[in-house]
């Protein structure tokens, strides 16, 4: 299965995406770790990334999908993985299109969770005011205002590709209000949709 998990910040992505690489034996690529990983590898596309981040500068789309591409040529890809945060643009959903037709290979869906924005603004204080009242450190992505402009910059930059998966007839929704078990179970029947769709 190569799946992607669309979704707002907050929307439970990285939980939903842990339990699919439990069940499926597939892995969860967030450009963050590979991006890490390919600095540390030492690959060529990896040493651009790291001239790129030591000036302070954002690693350009050019890099970031080379580094995907280089990525799903590993041999724990090769029965799918899951795209968590990446493509974040259309130019980089695009890519990600030319990069697997270029293998054979195509996305089976991409799976996006429906939130309320109101609710998920709420979710973030509480968890704030939780971990202030265990004496903890709050998450900087746990302050209201700064998780606002993080969903701003969602629905400016990455929203339209649901639309983009739409046409494609690959977007499939899920409630992401419900309980973690209910979301889960909700992406199970899904993906058996799309399964019975293929064979």
């Amino acid at each position: 299965m190569r799946l992607v998990l669309l979704g707002p910040p907050g929307a439970g992505k990285g939980t939903q995406a842990q339990i699919l690489v439990e069940k499926y034996g597939i892995p969860q690529l967030s450009t963050g770790d590979m991006l890490r990983a390919a600095v540390k590898a030492g690959t060529e596309v990896g040493l651009r990334a790291k001239a790129v981040m030591d000036a302070g500068e954002l690693v350009s789309d050019e890099i970031v999908n080379a580094i995907v591409a280089e990525r799903i040529d590993q041999p724990d890809c090769a029965n799918g993985f899951i795209l968590d945060g990446y493509p974040r643009t259309l130019a980089q959903a695009d890519a990600v299109e030319a990069m697997l037709a270029e293998r054979g290979l195509a996305l089976d869906a991409a799976i996006e969770l429906i939130v309320d924005d109101k609710a998920l603004v709420g979710r973030i204080a509480k968890r704030a005011r939780e971990a202030e009242a265990a004496g903890q450190p709050v998450r900087k992505d746990d302050n209201p205002e700064v998780f606002e402009e993080r969903l701003r910059e969602y629905y400016k930059k990455t929203a339209p590709l649901t639309g983009y998966y739409h046409a494609k007839g690959k977007l499939y929704r899920v409630d992401g209000m419900a309980d973690i078990a209910a979301v889960t179970a909700e992406i199970e029947r899904t993906l058996q949709t799309v399964r019975s769709g293929r064979a």
